[in-house]
């Protein structure tokens, strides 16, 4: 029996068969699709990605989706970005990965240089402080809405409730670091396993219940030759990650010194991109310290500004950082002496460069290993309780967010009520009319206009 479009929407051809094979020219077409269509922060990539690839495509089945997703998860650095390298690894070797992987954020990229040359030349006309003034109050509930949606699937119990409050309280009360509150739920879901394993298998193999027919790559389909584990590849590939980064590093050092700007850039953001655990939500406060407070590569309203910008391009928002990179080369007097926007574009290339090279190395090197501990119930446990605590730090993220939308604002000192009642509109139009983001963040553009117009 056929299962068929009239009753099925996941594909119009048979299901039980799988689809044909897919050539890496038209895989490199839907990489480069997704990466101009990735909107809506990591929840939102990995919800396209699924739909796509899981459901329509059916290149990959569910449970090996998730498999892959999990490891992602806990990794440093952005979990939608490494989930694609993961799966065009999967399918067409290292060049498929890395076609996945740079081309989910080569657009965004370009886009955020073109929108941070626009900021910094034309960011005191009025017309674009006051879309930026309209973005803000919709990137708080935006991020308010992440850390909603993540949480309806991971807090199934109150366990999960009170490990996602602790991680609240200790990233904003004792400001405890992010890789440490990773670390401590992962310690609490591997006892979690052993004592009530039914309480925290909620984030992981659990989900894989759906069926959407046969998958080019399925729940029983044998580990293809390149992604058979051995001790050597993974050192291998490790070996090449350093050696990569020490060429680049090296450069920078000799062409600039140590205490130049470029290097001092690549060597922050290497930093960072190995503490991001739990996606960019997690390392923005970090990011804030390191290029506000310690670097002044630029001030807090221009992060701010950088954080509203990086929510209406595609790709992970830690792509952020390229903006954050623009910005520091624009200003820096000794990189700006060529003309600001090379700067700026340097700078933007050397950040972001050192921000995702590392995620290409723990995919090449450890996925092998992941690879081969498909059916391992054990990993699911940390994962879920990781899961749990990642809705704590994005909760706080968005009241870090929230205090410098509606509290500092310049246009009205003291409490923004204006920005306030924008950011309840702005929930309710995700949550409850299920908006697009883009449709909300360019209404919210609009609206920031017009009261710069009517002030």
């Amino acid at each position: 029996m056929h299962a068929h479009s009239s009753s099925d929407m996941t594909s119009p051809t048979d299901t039980h068969t799988p689809p044909a094979p897919v050539s890496l020219r038209q895989a490199f077409w839907y990489w480069l699709k997704l990466g101009l269509i990735s909107f809506g922060g990591p929840a939102g990539q990995i919800a396209i990605m699924h739909h796509d690839l899981v459901e329509q495509k059916r290149w990959i089945s569910e449970k090996r989706f998730l498999h892959a997703l999990n490891y992602c998860m806990v990794l440093p650095g952005p979990e939608a970005q490494q989930l694609a390298t993961y799966i065009g690894w999967l399918m067409h070797r290292t060049w498929g990965g890395v076609i996945a992987g740079v081309l989910f954020v080569l657009p965004s990229f370009f886009m955020l240089v073109l929108l941070a040359w626009v900021y910094m030349a034309y960011g005191h006309v009025p017309t674009v402080a006051g879309a930026l003034y309209g973005i803000k109050p919709a990137v708080v509930a935006i991020v308010l809405f992440a850390a909603y949606r993540i949480g309806t699937r991971a807090l199934k119990n109150r366990v999960m409730w009170a490990i996602s409050a602790l991680a609240f309280v200790a990233i904003f009360l004792f400001k405890l670091p992010f890789p440490l509150i990773v670390l401590t739920a992962a310690g609490l879901g591997l006892i979690g396993a052993r004592l009530a394993p039914t309480l925290f298998t909620v984030g992981g193999h659990g989900a894989a219940t759906q069926h959407f027919g046969r998958a080019l790559i399925d729940d029983d389909t044998p580990t293809p030759a390149h992604a058979r584990f051995s001790w050597l590849g993974m050192v291998r590939i490790a070996v090449t990650g350093v050696v990569l980064w020490l060429l680049v590093m090296a450069g920078l050092w000799w062409h600039f010194g140590w205490q130049g700007a470029l290097t001092q850039m690549g060597w922050f953001f290497s930093k960072a991109a190995l503490l991001t655990f739990g996606g960019a939500y997690a390392v923005l406060p970090y990011v804030y310290q390191g290029a506000v407070d310690h670097y002044h590569w630029l001030s807090p309203a221009q992060m701010m500004d950088g954080l509203a910008l990086g929510e209406t391009t595609p790709g992970p928002l830690i792509m952020v950082v390229t903006f954050v990179g623009f910005v520091g080369g624009w200003l820096n007097q000794a990189l700006a002496a060529d003309g600001p926007l090379l700067a700026g574009f340097l700078a933007a290339t050397v950040v972001t460069f050192f921000t995702f090279l590392p995620s290409f190395v723990f995919i090449f090197s450890g996925a092998p290993l992941i690879e081969n501990t498909r059916d391992n119930v054990r990993l699911t446990a940390p994962l879920s309780a990781i899961t749990a605590a990642v809705v704590g730090v994005i909760l706080n993220l968005a009241l870090f967010f929230a205090y410098h939308v509606f509290l500092q604002s310049t246009w009205f000192p003291g409490i923004d009520w204006l920005a306030i009642g924008l950011a309840v509109v702005a929930w309710l139009a995700l949550a409850r009319f299920k908006l697009n983001v883009i449709a909300v963040i360019a209404a919210y553009a609009v609206v920031g206009m017009l009261v710069q117009w009517l002030r």
